[in-house]
């Protein structure tokens, strides 16, 4: 006869809701996790996407994802020249709120010049950018329906494709435009303002032909570092390669969110602790008669021991499921993409088994400490 599981059928109410209660907080810790999973996923995704070898960014800056950076567009045709060089594209990056169906959605939108490196890759439903202006690619999670207008800046595009799993490191959802649409959208004046700086300089203001990044696509024989020494030689100039750029990413934007989601995940796992060894304490003092018997009929230490750490274990186990459970329900429902891996489950489930052999410490103490002669008392 199992005595857990005899004293979890006496008290199957609570102990059903005692897992469901822990189940929903090791739940949180577990969409943390993914949370941070999908949050570098999507950071290291828009490097990866444009599927190139060197970015080229303003000399001392690690732009255009860690800080502002600035180029002449015309930089991007003295690089595509040089030797080993089989593409090269200029980029620019901004965030933008805009309203669409009278709700304001905040998007991530990168300018490339269609026909070149650095546009959307796959598209799920539509097609590419082909007109030079005023056409659109969005990801799924902007809302934006193929074909519908979208109103950004002074202009308003049509949606002609759609893309999915391209968010920004802060989780806006990415739209692609035209290089010139962006660079007019995040460099032009406003009316009032081009009115005023034609007539203090007596001239007319044009759009700057201003971009962000230059990205470059290499021969396979070509040495990323040789193509890089020689721009590097160029004044003003910084060049990073996709692995490097992902390192600032990651050590640099998403930093800080992982040091605010590792602090949650430690103090609700510390919080399920308190909780597990409150319920096994309680647990352990309704049975203080019960325990006293089995030590008064000449029952082992290992017995009450292991009746107290299984209780202990089935309730970590059985919450720490239904919370893997509910996450993978409800993962798509989350503003973040949330994604979970093999390993990390297992490395949690085994921190989870820590936490529950931990929480039974406290209730072990007790039983043990119960006197058998107590079972003979009024």
């Amino acid at each position: 006869m199992n005595l857990a599981i005899r004293d979890m059928r006496h008290n199957l109410g609570r102990f059903v809701l005692t897992c469901f209660g822990l189940s929903l907080l090791l739940g949180v810790v577990i969409s943390m996790i993914g949370i941070y999973r999908g949050m570098v996923e999507d950071a290291i995704n828009l490097i990866e996407q444009p599927r190139v070898d060197l970015w080229i960014v303003e000399g001392g800056t690690r732009g255009p994802f860690a800080e502002a950076s600035h180029l002449p567009g015309d930089i991007r045709e003295a690089v595509a020249r040089l030797n080993g060089v089989e593409a090269a594209g200029a980029l620019t990056y901004q965030s933008v709120e805009t309203l669409y169906k009278e709700r304001k959605v905040r998007i991530y939108v990168v300018g490339y010049e269609p026909g070149r490196i650095g546009g959307p890759g796959s598209i799920i439903d539509g097609r590419d950018i082909t007109r030079p202006h005023f056409e659109m690619v969005a990801d799924v999670k902007t809302g934006f329906a193929l074909g519908e207008p979208v109103t950004l800046g002074r202009d308003t595009y049509t949606v002609v494709g759609l893309i999915r799993d391209q968010v920004s490191a802060s989780g806006d959802p990415v739209v692609y435009i035209p290089l010139k649409d962006s660079q007019t959208l995040q460099f032009d004046l406003l009316p009032s303002a081009v009115r005023r700086e034609a007539h203090r300089e007596a001239r007319a203001i044009d759009t700057p032909d201003t971009v962000n990044v230059v990205v470059a696509r290499l021969a396979r024989t070509q040495s990323p570092e040789q193509v890089a020494e020689a721009i590097i030689r160029w004044k003003h100039l910084a060049v990073m390669s996709s692995a490097q750029q992902q390192e600032i990413m990651i050590g640099s934007v998403v930093e800080q969110s992982r040091k605010q989601i590792g602090m949650f995940t430690i103090l609700l796992l510390v919080v399920s602790a308190v909780i597990l060894a409150l319920i096994i304490h309680t647990l352990t003092m309704d049975k203080r008669r019960e325990i006293a018997t089995l030590k008064l009929i000449g029952a082992p230490d290992r017995v009450i021991i292991g009746l107290i750490l299984e209780q202990s274990l089935a309730m970590g186990v059985i919450s720490y499921g239904l919370g893997a459970v509910l996450i993978s329900l409800t993962a798509e429902y989350f503003p973040r993409r949330v994604i979970l891996f093999g390993g990390d489950v297992a490395l949690l489930s085994l921190v989870i088994l820590g936490v529950c052999i931990a929480a039974s410490g406290t209730g072990v103490r007790m039983a043990l400490k119960i006197d058998a002669g107590s079972a003979l008392g009024g």
